[in-house]
């Protein structure tokens, strides 16, 4: 559901960038409270694992079209849905420059759209309200696939309002909704039993890696512990990015399928002094685009993205954590300092 810059005026991004930088805001003063020392680990690992995730679409049945893992939710379940907006910011953002994959200009709203549902909807109150009280097989099923429904019903209908508050007129708000929203509550429906299966093998390896189960009531050892469990899912985001992203789907994702049944094409132009600086922007920092080297097109491109991105994605989390950590150390000496 990366949005491209031609699908977004100026204005529209401006806000988009706005209120997805006052979600940011609001999460690093949440995550401050919490032990950052501790989240690192989980929120590199487990970025990286949803990076390599989401280079895999899989089809549609009978539509032409495909999905893939948007993993706002699943790492919600994880790390909590502050740490977790946190660390999708990371993901897009390193697959904006880095990748080219969605809009330098879009980027605010890609954030709101894949990340601001999925961790604050999905994770903040779904996963909590169906799972968070006594997780079960049953209970962690349920909420992964209502979660993921839900924020990626709310991410899609977003990119039509976002459209249309554009004046992209090749894509009629009406018409466009009506082929976004079915397709893509076929892409939720796979996302959730994907998170499912996620979390249902984290509840039986270290239950207490999951996000609210110690307020759950539920009780029983892992049968992991948290650096065996880390080590997994490197592993995993490892393999997935080298080697199982070769399978993909060629298919057009959900948003391209739609604006390509509404508008004839799935390449939209768009004009302006704005459209061409970030577009001139993602020339310099895309350096692997569309996940491929720029003067070839063998299948080794895409392994090598998807190490390099996995451990960018690693890299920054861990960045970000640490700055975050060294406000927090300079504003306490500073309180200290003003109080003697």
């Amino acid at each position: 559901m990366h949005m491209a810059d031609a699908l977004v005026s100026p204005a529209v991004a401006g806000t988009m960038y706005t209120v997805s930088a006052a979600a940011a805001a609001y999460s690093v003063k949440k995550i401050k409270l919490e032990d950052l020392d501790s989240k690192v680990p989980a929120m590199g690992v487990m970025g990286a694992f949803v990076f390599a995730a989401q280079m895999i679409n899989f089809t549609i049945p009978g539509t032409g079209s495909s999905g893939h893992l948007c993993g706002g939710m699943l790492l919600s379940a994880i790390l909590g849905p502050c740490g977790a907006f946190l660390t999708m910011i990371a993901i897009l953002a390193i697959q904006c420059l880095l990748f080219a994959d969605g809009g330098l200009l879009a980027l605010g709203c890609n954030v709101w759209n894949m990340a601001f549902y999925g961790c604050f909807i999905g994770g903040a109150l779904i996963w909590r309200a169906v799972a968070g009280k006594k997780m079960t097989r049953g209970r962690i099923m349920a909420a992964s696939v209502i979660g993921s429904v839900v924020s990626l019903q709310m991410g899609a209908f977003s990119v039509t309002v976002e459209t249309l508050m554009s004046g992209i007129t090749e894509l009629p708000f009406a018409v466009f909704a009506g082929m976004m929203q079915p397709i893509h509550l076929a892409i939720g429906l796979a996302e959730g039993v994907i998170t499912a299966s996620v979390l249902m093998f984290i509840h039986e390896a270290r239950p207490e890696a999951l996000y609210g189960y110690s307020q759950s009531g539920s009780k029983g050892a892992g049968r992991m512990s948290r650096k065996g469990l880390a080590a997994v899912f490197a592993a995993a985001a490892l393999i997935i990015g080298s080697a199982v992203s070769l399978f993909a789907s060629g298919n057009p994702d959900g948003l391209e399928w739609s604006i390509e049944k509404v508008a004839g094409t799935a390449e939209l132009s768009a004009s302006g002094g704005v459209h061409r600086m970030a577009e001139k922007v993602q020339e310099v920092t895309a350096a692997l685009p569309d996940y491929a080297f720029k003067s070839s097109d063998s299948a080794a491109g895409t392994s090598f993205s998807g190490i390099v991105g996995g451990v960018a994605v690693l890299a920054a989390c861990f960045f970000v954590c640490m700055v975050i950590k060294k406000a927090g150390k300079g504003k306490k000496k500073k309180i200290s300092g003003s109080e003697v």
